[in-house]
């Protein structure tokens, strides 16, 4: 019998003990003689023998009850037959019968026996005179037991089912804890690509131009170019170090030092001075976006300048950064080759610049045409905060170059 059973079963158990002692006094009270008396005391001590090798174990076990509760309806007969003041053994017995029994069927089955038998046993202590009072005794009894039993076996039908449905509530939420959880960590490989993407990775694509570059003055002997090269080369590797170390103290990277319009300007210096392709900035330093949306807007102009350079072969940019109608708009402009919006390619940047405004709230819109050079503009609700993906879709817009 496992423990849990036996915490649960306790008071029955203690109720049984009771119920047989108090039997054993008052047979031993009995003005009857010892030889009348014997069978009583043998009913009991087989009773307790019995329950405390097996019956116990009737309530997890269908064999241990089976092979208990025959001696119980037995007990029920003999003891009221040789001492009639022990019928109140029924009190224990029919508990035993409802506890130990699966179904309410053969429980009434067997609440019935134990009437039977118990009225039997008073038929044969008490003559035929009482009959009627028998009859009415065990009727109430019988009746109330099943009663009583019926109302418990609801009850606790019932607590069972509640039991089940709050294990599935635990396990569902379980479920959905790891869910969230794993959903989580996608998010965040997500956002740390993206950051990634955008600072670290283009400044490694600007480095490693300059080293070509660089490469190239040294093969021609142009030593005042690739004095400059250096220096410029120097200033992209402290910036990929500083943003690296920003990322890995989840910061944000660009923002640390002063407003977007000043980030904006040292990002337009840096590419001009990379590429040799002048980039005007014409951006307020009163931006009213909170700091979240100021980096989202700083990795689409980063994003968008990359492009220039990998790309468009112009010759100029120009970024603005300006508030219209309770949002704020920022528009990178170039005078490049240009690209036909209906080509999609595998990149990742544009991508994940539109993944990056949508979960911001805002939109991004992409024009382009073959020699007429791209605008990229991107928009954002004035002071909103990072929410849900946005379902905005524009059709030039579903392009990654």
């Amino acid at each position: 019998m496992s423990g849990e059973t036996w915490v649960r079963n306790r008071w029955l158990h203690v109720f049984f003990a009771g119920t047989m002692l108090l039997t054993a006094v008052i047979t031993a009270l009995g003005w009857s003689p010892w030889s009348t008396r014997w069978p009583a005391y043998l009913a009991v001590v087989v009773l307790v023998v019995a329950y405390i090798a097996y019956g116990h174990r009737g309530y997890d076990s269908p064999r241990a009850a089976a092979a208990f509760l025959p001696l119980v309806i037995v007990a029920a007969l003999v003891l009221p037959a040789v001492v009639p003041s022990t019928a109140f053994v029924q009190c224990i017995v029919f508990p035993l019968v409802w506890v130990q029994t699966e179904r309410v069927r053969t429980a009434v089955l067997l609440s019935v026996a134990v009437g039977l038998a118990s009225g039997i046993g008073l038929q044969l202590s008490s003559g035929p005179d009482a009959l009627v009072s028998t009859l009415l005794i065990e009727g109430i009894s019988v009746i109330g037991a099943c009663a009583m039993g019926v109302w418990i076996s609801s009850v606790a039908g019932l607590s069972e089912e509640r039991r089940q449905l709050v294990e599935e509530l635990r396990a569902t939420q379980q479920s959905l804890a790891d869910a969230n959880r794993t959903a989580g960590i996608a998010s965040e490989r997500e956002r740390l690509a993206r950051e990634i993407h955008d600072t670290v990775a283009q400044n490694l694509a600007g480095i490693v131009m300059l080293t070509e570059r660089a490469r190239g003055d040294l093969a021609n002997d142009r030593s005042d170019a690739l004095e400059e090269r250096l220096t410029v080369l120097e200033e992209s590797a402290r910036a990929a170090l500083e943003e690296s170390r920003t990322l890995v103290a989840a910061g944000a990277a660009g923002m640390t030092r002063d407003s977007l319009a000043g980030a904006l300007h040292r990002l337009a210096e840096r590419h001009t001075r990379e590429t040799g392709t002048l980039v005007t900035v014409d951006a307020a330093s009163d931006c009213t976006l909170d700091r979240d949306a100021q980096v989202v807007l700083l990795r689409v102009a980063q994003e968008a300048l990359s492009n220039v350079r990998a790309h468009a072969g112009s010759a100029s940019a120009q970024v603005r950064l300006l508030p219209e109608h309770g949002q704020t708009v920022l528009r990178i402009t170039d005078d490049g080759t240009g690209f036909d919006p209906e080509q999609p390619t595998a990149g990742h940047g544009l991508r994940g610049l539109r993944e990056r405004l949508a979960l911001a709230g805002g939109t991004c819109t992409i024009t382009s045409a073959l020699g007429r050079g791209t605008v990229v503009e991107a928009t954002l609700p004035t002071g909103a905060a990072p929410g849900l993906p946005s379902a905005v879709r524009h059709p030039v817009a579903e392009v990654s170059r």
